[in-house]
């Protein structure tokens, strides 16, 4: 046998890349990295809130290219916190207010970082079995806790997946809806599927349905109206099922929220489930917002009708103290998702697989790879425990009570919407005085008050059009947030609102 000399060895070892995963030096530079971001938590609430940079900020003060020798984590931090930093807008502050929360955590961080160190590829069973065992067990887990039917879980037939966001949850079960029922048809008919929603419905159904391959004009939007508090009408949705019908057009797919974007509207699911059923629609119940708030008694009663869906999702990424991305969906028919979205090439086959005894979960969701989610979940499902994640939520809503009872003693403002989980939605009102002190529109006047607001640094907060108003929303929900921030935030909105419109007087 010939052996290798040692100049032949050397010169191979000295083309090895290096060790970039050492033991001792990731130790020494993870505690930094800790220290760095403990530090930064300890200080976020006096930055401002909304970024306040120019675009173009960051290529103006980097180099044009890469370092071509290494730089150190000292160096680097130091880039992080003159350059990145002020480029941020810092949604973990107490005092962010806008679109939705992003409520992190302690067990949420860890559980991330854990996932980050192990770094698994989890395409199916074989590929890390826990990943996709444990992700099995915290769907049930959450999905028990919400009081999903039996046939949402596995045990009873159904599952959970960890998705990334809401859009792949509603793109995947369009897809598996989309197919299931060109399977039904004896001609490919995509051009006459139909998809329902309301006005209310997130954008991202519009989006999923377009990649899905749905004809644009073939999205039904349904007018909610104030009276009904911005809530998709039954009947409404039955009279455009039937005109659809009447010109040969096939309903496909209805998406109901619990919880929607402007408002915190939540549809009548058992109304709406019921017309859906007569003319057999996929119904998918998005929750991503206010599903968290459900584990709580005093909420329940908004996931009545779900037990008649197909399919539901909720980002506890938003709400559930668990960090981007992780949306939870839950399917009663997996083999709806795993006909449309499964391959099977060569070099994927084991036995497991074979054996049918195991979830792949690369045939529940759009990518192939996918991360370890599952302990993030984990971590704070059991750091927090049902009676204390209650109790986060519980807080929050407290304190938008609190924020609403402020709103209505100040003869100014007026509520916009109905408060039903954690989000005020609020304006200046159209009233005689002023109308007299200045000539723009009320709808300006509010506008002008949130860039007012925003602009200060002080707070965040974000808009939304109901029913042709401006109104401004004030969404509560941050970890750090306690009740002397809101306190501090409606004191900001009435300082500006008051120089507003003296200066139009």
């Amino acid at each position: 046998m010939g052996s290798i000399d040692n100049h032949t060895a050397q010169k191979i070892t000295s083309q090895f890349p290096m060790n970039t995963l050492e033991p001792e030096e990731f130790r020494r530079q993870g505690h930094m990295m800790i220290d760095f971001l403990a530090d930064y938590y300890c200080k976020v609430e006096n930055y401002p809130v909304r970024s306040q940079v120019s675009p173009g900020y960051l290529r103006e003060i980097l180099p044009e290219s890469a370092p071509y020798n290494p730089e150190s984590l000292e160096t680097i931090l130091q880039d992080v916190q003159t350059k990145i930093i002020p480029g941020i807008t810092h949604w973990q502050s107490p005092n962010f207010f806008a679109y939705f929360p992003s409520s992190g955590s302690t067990a949420g961080f860890l559980g991330e970082m854990l996932s980050t160190g192990f770094n698994v590829v989890g395409f199916n069973w074989m590929a890390s079995p826990a990943a996709t065992e444990l992700e099995n067990v915290v769907t049930d887990w959450f999905g028990r806790m919400l009081q999903l039917p039996e046939s949402f879980l596995f045990p009873g037939g159904g599952g959970g997946v960890l998705q990334g966001t809401t859009c792949e949850a509603l793109l995947c079960t369009l897809v598996a809806a989309r197919d299931k029922n060109l399977r039904q048809q004896e001609n490919n008919n995509i051009g006459k599927l139909v998809v329902y929603c309301s006005d209310q419905t997130h954008s991202a159904l519009q989006k999923a349905a377009k990649i899905a391959g749905i004809d644009f004009k073939n999205i039904r939007v349904i007018e909610t109206r104030k009276s009904s508090n911005f809530q998709l009408c039954p009947d409404r949705l039955e009279s455009v099922i039937l005109y659809d019908l009447q010109n040969g057009l096939i309903p496909l797919y209805l998406c109901a929220t619990v919880g929607t974007t402007s408002s915190t509207a939540v549809d009548p699911l058992p109304d709406l489930t019921e017309v859906a059923k007569k003319y057999d629609l996929w119904v998918h119940v998005d929750a991503a917002y206010a599903g968290s708030a459900c584990i709580c008694p005093e909420f329940r009663q908004y996931l009545d009708g779900v037990e008649n869906a197909d399919s539901y999702s909720l980002n506890a990424h938003k709400w559930f103290l668990t960090t981007l991305d992780c949306c939870c969906l839950w399917v009663k028919n997996p083999s709806a998702l795993i006909q449309s979205l499964s391959t099977y090439p060569q070099y994927l086959k084991n036995n497991a697989s074979e054996t049918n005894k195991v979830v792949d979960y690369k045939d529940w969701q759009i990518m192939l790879s996918r991360r370890f989610r599952a302990l993030k979940l984990w971590f704070v499902l059991r750091s927090y425990g049902v009676c204390q994640l209650r109790e986060f939520i519980r807080g929050h809503v407290a304190m938008a009570k609190y924020f609403e009872d402020l709103v209505r003693m100040d003869n100014r403002f007026e509520i916009a919407a109905p408060r039903l989980f954690s989000m005020v939605c609020f304006r200046i009102k159209p009233s005689a005085m002023i109308a007299k002190i200045c000539n723009y529109e009320v709808n300006e006047i509010n506008r002008k008050l949130l860039e007012s607001v925003n602009d200060s640094g002080r707070i965040y907060v974000s808009h939304t059009v109901l029913g042709g108003v401006y109104v401004i929303r004030f969404a509560i929900g941050g970890t750090l947030t306690d009740i002397k921030h809101v306190s501090a935030a409606w004191k900001v909105v009435q300082d500006h609102a008051g120089a507003l419109l003296a200066e139009a007087f």
